[in-house]
């Protein structure tokens, strides 16, 4: 264990479509603390990634670094299930889980036949967690998330467990000023997005009598170093980002205010419609190569690229724009290994 916990740096475990599998969680989780990084994400996906195995087994193999879910959903649970697994979580780690939500990709979501997640619900899905959390017996809900005859887990509970949010538009944003403890920011934001978004965060929880210092906000920062093959770099952030324009092009052109004409050519473009799922884990490098030449430098340039020291100096102006955390995303802990080290030698 290094001498000082970096508890302003996160990571993603099984970052990406997951590698080769759940059991590599294990290995991550232990090099990740072993690093010294304050917390370790798990983005759930409906394949091997599901997110209350994962974390009740990275929580059980580390003893300082928090577990944080970025993200899981309100609604794929009953809400006395999700209440359990976070109270179960907080107290198999001694207090280091952190429960965090987003809201998926709604297309997707839909033809499973899950509901659109809504701002209303994320923030009832909250205040409903908090009462549940200090003991409260909850009777007669009638909310966004629905309604419940009685809402029970525990009368004795006292619990302080921290809660996040994925925030990308500003209603979600004010939303996580007011209800959430972290916020965590969208990868590919441009230093504009992140000032707009952390004044939002700041301003909602000043208006909603909160502490604006206690509500922390994570830069989500593609962090790709050039000590990586060329190959695997291109694959973490061009078809990384292109995945993100398959999904939610509009939402995340609109708002790093790109020009939409990019996004409309990079869909009409044969390449792109020909690959049969996400370009991150289903494109061949020559396709991604092609790839690269349809997305503009200015759309890539939030992320931190190059030499070790390179990539630290880029991660620090995440600070700079006012970001209380960044999540150096996109890679594990060993391919990090080189930027954290630059990054510790820089703070001395």
């Amino acid at each position: 264990m290094t001498d000082r916990m970096l508890n302003e740096l996160g990571y993603y475990l099984l970052a990406g479509a997951g590698g080769e599998g759940p059991a590599g969680l294990v290995a991550e989780a232990r090099r990740g603390e072993q690093l010294g990084f304050g917390t370790a994400f798990i983005s759930e996906r409906w394949n091997f990634k599901e997110a209350s195995s994962l974390t009740g087994a990275a929580l059980a193999v580390t003893s300082n670094m928090r577990i944080a879910t970025g993200a899981t959903n309100h609604n794929t649970r009953h809400p006395l299930i999700t209440g359990a697994w976070a109270a179960t979580m907080h107290r198999l780690s001694g207090g280091r889980f952190t429960l965090g939500l987003g809201r998926g990709v709604a297309a997707i979501y839909n033809a499973f036949g899950v509901s659109s997640v809504t701002t209303a619900q994320l923030e009832d899905f909250a205040q409903v967690m908090r009462r549940l959390w200090h003991g409260e017996i909850i009777v007669h809900h009638d909310g966004p998330i629905g309604q419940y005859q009685m809402l029970l887990l525990d009368p004795d509970f006292d619990e302080d467990i921290r809660l996040a949010i994925v925030a990308f538009g500003p209603k979600t944003l004010a939303l996580a000023g007011r209800e959430f403890d972290d916020v965590i920011l969208h990868t590919y934001f441009t230093p504009e997005t992140v000032q707009r978004a952390v004044a939002t965060v700041k301003t909602a929880a000043e208006q909603a009598g909160r502490d604006p210092a206690t509500v922390r906000v994570w830069s989500c920062f593609a962090t790709v170093g050039d000590h990586l093959p060329e190959e695997l770099r291109l694959k973490k952030t061009v078809a990384r980002l292109a995945t993100y324009l398959q999904g939610y092009g509009d939402l995340i052109v609109g708002t790093n205010g790109w020009d939409p004409a990019v996004l409309q050519k990079f869909r009409d473009d044969k390449v792109v419609q020909s690959i049969p799922g996400g370009i991150d884990h289903k494109a061949t490098a020559d396709q991604i190569q092609h790839i690269a030449t349809l997305i503009p430098d200015e759309w890539l340039e939030p992320s931190a690229t190059g030499s070790p020291q390179q990539c630290v100096a880029r991660v620090r102006k995440e600070f700079d724009y006012g970001a209380d955390a960044v999540i150096l995303h996109g890679a594990t802990p060993d391919e990090l290994e080189p930027i954290v080290s630059a990054y510790r030698t820089a703070a001395k």
